[in-house]
């Protein structure tokens, strides 16, 4: 059974990595991985798909950090935007801020020039009830996935708000998610109580190969509802194969959160196993405990081959890994260099044992059966 110790769950972590190119031989980003996955946990579950990851497109992969929030991309339109907030409000949008558009095209005729400063006068009050409406609920943050006019834009400005507009929808969902924001589609529904609530929000500057970058930071606490792991290093191949190993070092430990179950590594579950295998198997006459005894040879390849990979003679070591289980040492296996010690450091969530083994069988089930149809045809 997996308890509450950060230490298993760095385990599980740099086991996932292991071999890949998030592999940097220390406990930097599995302690990023457990940090975040254990921000976003409730004591019903964890998903590791409320981590994000961005990239810093700088230094290396020690610069990777952990943001308990967002990192976008952002184009900022007016310099005047505040760089920086401690803490605040933020409303989340999905309609427009601007004039709506009519649904028919209409030819007006102006003869004065009264005429036509009362259509600008009507739509600068339009503009303005807007504008109100956003700033009544004191927001100090808005977000929208649609257009905001210039004249809004300025108002929220000059009042101190941070703005922006033109985000992606999937941006708006995260801003809201992570806040705890609800998602407006019109400014009749905009209230204190849609409002969500940040920690930090700044806008961090960049020069690079493109040119300058700008990124904003929103932070929301230990009680955020996404967070984000920004992967430090250029913005190639590596850092996406880094990333990748991020990834199964997520779904590997989230797995082992769900199902609290853990079991060591190092073949050392395989080659208990594969001895219980065999001592039923003596129970079993006919065919059947031949099938058992193959079953048992064949889990005793995992740590054969662990063996093999650090450069030990094979037959050896499984020999005296074998014996180390008979004496009763169970958690016994092929360490890092090869040598038959303790497991302490290489978890494993009981899941992914179980569902090698049973993806395993039935391959090697289905082979058995196209062999027989094939000898039964007489090919």
């Amino acid at each position: 059974p997996l308890d509450d110790d950060a230490s298993r769950l760095i385990s599980i972590a740099q086991t996932a990595m292991t071999g890949t190119s998030a592999d940097t031989g220390d406990t930097t980003l599995a302690s990023l991985v457990v940090q975040a996955l254990q921000t976003v946990s409730s004591p019903e579950s964890v998903d590791h798909e409320d981590v994000r990851m961005a990239k810093r497109t700088q230094g290396n992969i020690f610069d990777t950090r952990f943001v308990d929030g967002l990192v976008l991309d952002a184009a900022l339109t007016l310099d005047r935007l505040p760089r920086r907030l401690d803490g605040g409000t933020v409303l989340t949008l999905t309609c427009p801020l601007d004039q709506e558009e009519a649904s028919r095209d209409t030819e007006i005729e102006v003869e004065k020039a009264d005429q036509w400063m009362a259509f600008i006068e009507a739509k600068d009050a339009l503009l303005k009830q807007k504008t109100d409406a956003v700033l009544a609920t004191g927001a100090t943050a808005v977000f929208s996935a649609e257009t905001i006019e210039p004249s809004i834009f300025h108002a929220l400005t000059d009042a101190g708000c941070f703005v922006l507009g033109g985000l992606e929808r999937s941006g708006i969902e995260d801003i809201a998610r992570a806040s705890g924001a609800s998602m407006c589609d019109h400014l009749d529904d905009v209230e204190a109580s849609t409002l969500g609530a940040f920690t930090s929000l700044e806008i961090e500057t960049s020069e690079g190969m493109d040119g300058r970058r700008e990124r904003l930071c929103l932070r929301f606490g230990a009680e955020a509802g996404l967070v984000t792991i920004d992967v430090g290093g250029g913005d190639g191949a590596a850092v996406e194969e880094i990333i990748r190993g991020l990834y199964d070092a997520l779904r590997s430990t989230s797995l082992a959160m769900k199902t609290r179950t853990v079991v060591r590594g190092g073949g050392s579950f395989h080659m208990g196993a594969s001895l219980a295998v065999k001592e039923a198997a003596e129970g079993q006459a006919g065919r059947e405990r031949l099938a058992m005894e193959a079953f048992a040879r064949a889990l005793e390849n995992i740590p054969s081959t662990l063996a093999q990979n650090a450069g030990v003679d094979r037959l050896d070591t499984l020999l005296a890994l074998r014996a180390e289980h008979r004496n009763g040492e169970g958690s016994a296996g092929i360490d890092a260099e090869g040598n038959v010690a303790k497991i302490d450091a290489t978890w494993l969530p009981l899941t992914t044992i179980h569902h090698a083994l049973e993806s395993a069988t039935e391959t090697a089930c289905g082979l058995l059966r196209v062999d027989q149809v094939i000898s039964a045809r007489g090919d």
